[in-house]
């Protein structure tokens, strides 16, 4: 067995989260089972982070170190047979980022105790990483409680010829989400062309972006839900929501390597049509409720209702009564959800990390600290010399469990004969 039969690092009461500006107390415990000379007995606290240019490669490009303590815990002598203790204590700055891990980097931060033997004799090593939540407060970014609208005109097209045109309009309740509250979605999609449109996508997308000699960008996407088509001359609501699954949260303040977006991306197919709603992932709700956006076409539920006037102008009315119109849209049916895993099981990754709450937007919603999420697990990249926007991926998902409602009532669109019988035959796609 040598004369080292232990040598480890043990933290107190068994923590291995901590915040910024907390104390670090933990011991190093050896057993011997023969006297040990030694040079000296030290103990480091480091935190730092590193990336690299390939995938799950630890050959550094681009480094920075955020703090470096250390401590003696014996000068020269030597140790006895038997057991050791000796206890220390750092405090951790305020400046220091939450813990990350990515394919192409991370960020680190652990304690090592060494045993520096004399000369032409072995030291003996050992280390133990713990990890740090610098919570995100989402109620400090500007507008967090404000909707989030995004539109977009998309003209159809068959052999050159334009047949109409398709506007998607997109919007969800905040702009900030934490762990396990649910993302309310409206799409709301108006035909005006002859042709049907291809199934909707809402897909939630992460983007990771690491400066090594250029910036790598990773993207992968966490959730999606699809949606069905919009018949030619309809218009269209789409209701759904998307449960935020555990994920890091974004920006990663404090570290100028590593940078983490957010995106909700709702598309079309045919024609091409595509909305993107920036969010941002918290570990502090919004405790503010949603204001009401300005009205528009494609209003969410959560808007307070139209004031309808007596009588519509008269343009308005013959519209109405002799062509297309969009005055009563339907609502569009779900047809598939990528969300399959628990939720919970995303959380248990890291030993100790508290359990979820329920979340209901109140700031008593979290009596312990907020979830801990290291890792997203493995993703494709893409590169870019700039900043670059986001590019769905596939990859192996980490999915929160599946949620959708089959209940809810809808009439299923006409058909394309059925819309356009009492169309007047002289009114075109154009007008």
């Amino acid at each position: 067995m040598g004369r080292v039969q232990l040598f480890e690092i043990s933290l107190s009461h068994g923590r291995v989260v901590y915040s910024p500006g907390e104390p670090l107390a933990g011991t190093v415990r050896v057993r011997l089972g023969a006297p040990l000379p030694f040079r000296a007995i030290r103990v480091t606290c480091t935190g730092s982070c590193g990336v690299s240019n390939k995938a799950n490669d630890a050959a550094w490009v681009a480094e920075e170190d955020y703090f470096n303590s250390s401590l003696s815990l014996a000068d020269k002598g030597s140790l006895p047979a038997g057991e050791h203790s000796f206890p220390f204590q750092f405090l951790l700055p305020a400046t220091a980022p939450t813990s990350f891990e990515g394919p192409f980097g991370k960020i680190v931060h652990q304690v090592r105790a060494a045993i520096h033997t004399p000369r032409f004799s072995k030291d003996h090593k050992c280390s133990l990483v713990f990890y740090i939540l610098s919570p995100l407060n989402l109620n400090s970014i500007p507008d967090i409680e404000q909707p989030n609208v995004a539109s977009a005109t998309k003209k159809f097209s068959y052999k050159l010829v334009k047949t109409g045109s398709v506007v998607l309009t997109a919007s969800t309740d905040l702009r900030g989400y934490v762990v396990g509250q649910a993302l309310q979605l409206h799409a709301d999609i108006e035909n005006q062309s002859g042709k049907d449109t291809s199934p909707v996508v809402a897909s939630l997308l992460q983007k990771v972006s690491y400066k090594a000699k250029r910036w790598i960008h990773d993207v992968r996407t966490i959730a999606e839900v699809e949606g069905a088509g919009v018949k030619a001359w309809r218009r269209a609501q789409w209701h759904e929501q998307i449960l935020v699954p555990a994920l890091p949260q974004s920006a990663l303040p404090g570290c100028s390597l590593i940078h983490i977006d957010y995106y909700l991306q709702v598309s079309l197919k045919a024609p091409e049509a595509t909305v993107t709603l920036p969010v941002f992932i918290g570990n502090i709700a919004v405790n503010h409720a949603p204001l009401s956006p300005r009205p528009g076409p494609g209003l969410p539920p959560w808007a307070p209702p139209l004031v309808v006037p007596s009588a519509p102008p008269q343009e308005e009315a013959e519209a109405a009564a002799g062509g297309p119109h969009f005055l009563d849209p339907v609502s569009l049916s779900t047809k598939s959800h990528s969300q399959q895993q628990p939720l919970l099981a995303t959380l248990g990754s890291v030993p100790g990390a508290p359990e979820p709450c329920p979340q209901d937007g109140s700031p008593a919603s979290y009596p312990l600290r907020p979830p801990l999420c290291i890792s997203t697990g493995a993703t494709v990249p893409y590169f870019a010399e700039g900043s670059g926007g986001p590019v769905p991926t596939t990859s192996t998902l980490i999915l929160p469990p599946e949620y959708s409602s089959w209940g809810y009532p809808y009439e299923a669109p006409p058909s394309y004969e059925q819309s356009c019988g009492g169309v007047d035959p002289s009114l075109t796609p154009e007008s």
